[in-house]
């Protein structure tokens, strides 16, 4: 028994688990929110709304997402969107799951 969900494969996004940003990403701040860059994959992306942008820089300072999404002072109606927009962040590589070496 592994303990996650069973229609969650591994590796997947969990917003129960701590997450970070990639250090292979840069944040630029813009009225708008961020243009993220990742210097990996070359890829521009954005981050639409100031609340997004605090949400991402700050998860590596809560122990998971929820904690993150509610220090950021996200409405409850909003958060199934945040959710969505995290785990699309995570399959896009501009954040990625924390692990116990990152801790150390």
């Amino acid at each position: 028994m592994t303990g996650r969900e069973p229609d969650r494969p591994a590796g997947a996004f969990d917003p129960d688990r701590p997450y970070r940003r990639s250090p292979s990403v840069a944040l630029r701040p813009e009225s708008f929110g961020a243009l993220v860059y990742h210097f990996g994959t070359r890829k521009l992306s954005f981050l639409k709304t100031p609340e997004l942008v605090e949400v991402v820089t700050g998860l590596e300072r809560h122990p998971d997402v929820h904690a993150a999404i509610d220090a950021a002072g996200v409405a409850v109606a909003q958060r199934p969107s945040y959710l969505r927009a995290l785990a699309g962040l995570a399959e896009a590589g501009t954040i990625e799951r924390r692990t116990e070496k990152d801790e150390a």
